[in-house]
């Protein structure tokens, strides 16, 4: 059974950093394209970042700059660092594997920022 696990969500100040983490069980993230998504209220699931299999990455462009994607195959983990958070930041934060026809989704981890 595959899991993507997030982590590392919570409350923060504007100008704050918070580090997210995802965890996979049942495949190996290397072989996987990854991408950290979000959502907030009422709006669609947008791409934050994206990491390849190859690490190459890409970045919205309303966080380049300040989120950084990064990913430990050793740890089978993917990370996004978030500095200079912003309260358009708030959203459920989402991890996604995807390969060919394969897609996984984590349950999500929430960020919210205060200004």
């Amino acid at each position: 059974q595959v899991q993507l696990v997030e982590s590392g969500g919570g409350l923060v100040q504007a100008g704050g950093s918070l580090r997210l983490s995802c965890a996979a069980s049942g495949i190996t993230l290397s072989t996987y394209n990854m991408g950290w998504y979000r959502q907030a209220p009422g709006k669609q699931r947008d791409m934050v970042a994206i990491i390849t299999r190859g690490g190459s990455t890409v970045y919205a462009d309303s966080v380049k700059g300040r989120f950084t994607i990064s990913r430990d195959n050793a740890q089978n983990s993917v990370s996004l660092q978030m500095n200079s958070l912003k309260s358009e930041d708030t959203a459920i934060y989402y991890c996604k594997a995807y390969w060919s026809d394969l897609i996984y989704w984590g349950q999500g981890t929430p960020v919210t920022v205060s200004s």
